[in-house]
């Protein structure tokens, strides 16, 4: 609950910036498409200087319990060494970057961000010792205080700055109306670079320093989850990179910007898979070898669906009241909202199924598969963008994370078999893609009418889900019962 609470409710603050955003950087100026390409940037360059040492990490402390702080040492140094090495490079090569990416004129930007990235993927390690210590409100505050922060600060800068400058230019002088996306930028370092601060108590272990004996296991279990990660953040964010080079100039970047503010409506479903995955992972890692686990993941997978899918609807049922998070210039690019909310769907099933390989040590799988769905991302995307614009960008998600998924789970299947239950999973995925063609049929209609039908729709699902999982109800009805007797 801590885990999942911190990062819904973190993650919603933070959809507080998007609405700011949207309404003070206007569409036309392609101000949010920077953002949303430079974003993407660094997500692909977390994975890549973390190169999955937080599931190395998990495993091997699981292996080895005794020696759990050279295990969290020497994974702190070694991506504490390359996340160094990364920004030393950045700096000495600022201007040839940033000349590639198309930041010439901005190179302050490439420079903020690569320190942003280093710092996250050093923090990644420690909080990863916190989810397996289970120091959950340590966690919590530490990811809250960075968003409040980061919130109270962009306020100041795009609402009171402003005013502030006009009144009192003489206390205001370093303050520039036209460095928006610069400000963004510089407030996410620094309180990134205050999150850090948090960590000094855990800071001691790195007196262990790298362990010899550890170095090389650790380093042949995590290789291939640096693949499977280049490629599993590749699906997620290749579309947001290679739309500046599909379509330059500032014609890109503009649609980039509505596409990105369109996709922070759907991003709650990513929120929902983040939380889940910060409970569950260290969770399945704790028990993968009992017997009863596998019948646990199976029903574990029915009931991630069945919740996921009552967000999906929430959305689009009331995606007359969501759109409001975006200013109405964006509202062009709301039909890839559920495309992007359905392949967030298949990702959260991918993650449920990839546990076969992971407890095995048989981490190329994962490598192999999400470099396949990668290449259909890329494929959709090169193919389709110069004709559909950004709509392909949703579809090739979706066939992305759908390839990943089905091949995830035909290899899985016969490499380490569990027992899921397909028929309810794909009833009430049935059911909600039905539902949401009910809702495409309700366009026509009043503001009103659309909401009271969106509204009986729910119930709809929500009477399936009832019926369909009647005995867990039903026990559950006895429990809250008997308690209250």
């Amino acid at each position: 609950m801590i885990y999942g609470l911190s990062s819904i409710v973190g993650r919603f603050l933070n959809y507080l910036l998007v609405p700011l955003y949207t309404y003070k950087i206007a569409a036309t100026t392609g101000g949010y498409g920077v953002v949303t390409n430079v974003y993407a940037y660094t997500a692909l360059l977390l994975v890549i200087l973390t190169f999955g040492m937080e599931t190395t990490f998990f495993y091997f402390s699981s292996q080895h319990t005794s020696q759990r702080h050279e295990v969290f040492s020497t994974s702190a140094w070694l991506v504490g060494i390359v996340s160094a090495v990364f920004v030393g490079l950045c700096v000495a090569f600022i201007h040839p970057i940033s000349a590639t990416l198309g930041y010439q004129n901005h190179p302050e930007y490439i420079q903020m961000m690569a320190c942003v990235v280093a710092l996250d993927a050093f923090q990644a390690i420690f909080f990863a010792r916190l989810r397996l210590e289970g120091k959950a409100w340590k966690f919590a505050m530490l990811k809250l205080g960075f968003i409040v922060a980061n919130i109270t600060l962009n306020l100041f800068v795009f609402l009171l700055a402003p005013s502030l400058a006009a009144n009192h230019p003489w206390i205001m002088q370093w303050f520039r109306p036209d460095h928006q996306v610069g400000y963004i930028f510089g407030i996410n370092l620094i309180c990134t670079a205050a999150v850090t601060l948090g960590f000094l108590p855990e800071m001691r272990s790195l007196r262990h320093g790298i362990s010899r004996r550890l170095l090389r296991p650790m380093l042949s279990y995590t290789w291939p989850l640096l693949l499977l990660g280049i490629a599993g953040i590749l699906n997620q964010v290749a579309d947001k990179i290679c739309y500046r080079f599909i379509v330059p100039g500032a014609e890109g970047e503009i649609q980039l910007g509505i596409y990105g503010a369109c996709v922070k409506i759907a991003m709650i479903m990513a929120i929902i898979t983040q939380a889940f995955r910060y409970a569950y992972e260290p969770f399945v890692f704790g028990g993968g070898r009992d017997p009863k686990s596998k019948q646990m993941q199976g029903a574990v997978m029915k009931y991630f669906v069945i919740f996921t899918l009552a967000a999906f609807l929430a959305v689009v049922c009331y995606i007359d009241v969501f759109k409001y998070i975006i200013c109405q210039d964006y509202w062009e690019g709301l039909d890839a909202v559920p495309i992007v909310m359905i392949a967030e769907i298949f990702m959260g099933i991918y993650f449920n199924l990839s546990f076969w390989y992971k407890l095995n040590g048989e981490t190329y799988w994962g490598a192999v598969i999400s470099t396949i769905g990668c290449g259909v991302l890329l494929a959709v995307n090169f193919i389709f963008v110069p004709r559909m614009g950004y709509m392909a960008c949703a579809w090739g998600g979706l066939a992305g994370y759908g390839t990943c998924m089905l091949l995830s789970y035909c290899i899985g299947h016969v490499r380490n078999p569990i027992s899921y239950p397909l028929r309810s999973i794909a009833a009430y995925f049935t059911l909600a893609i039905a539902l949401w063609g009910a809702t495409r049929l309700m366009q026509p209609l009043p503001f009103g009418w659309r909401i009271v039908g969106g509204t009986l729709l729910m119930l709809v699902y929500a009477a399936a889900v009832a019926w369909g999982e009647r005995d867990l109800v039903s026990k559950i009805i006895q429990k809250v019962t008997h308690k209250k007797i």
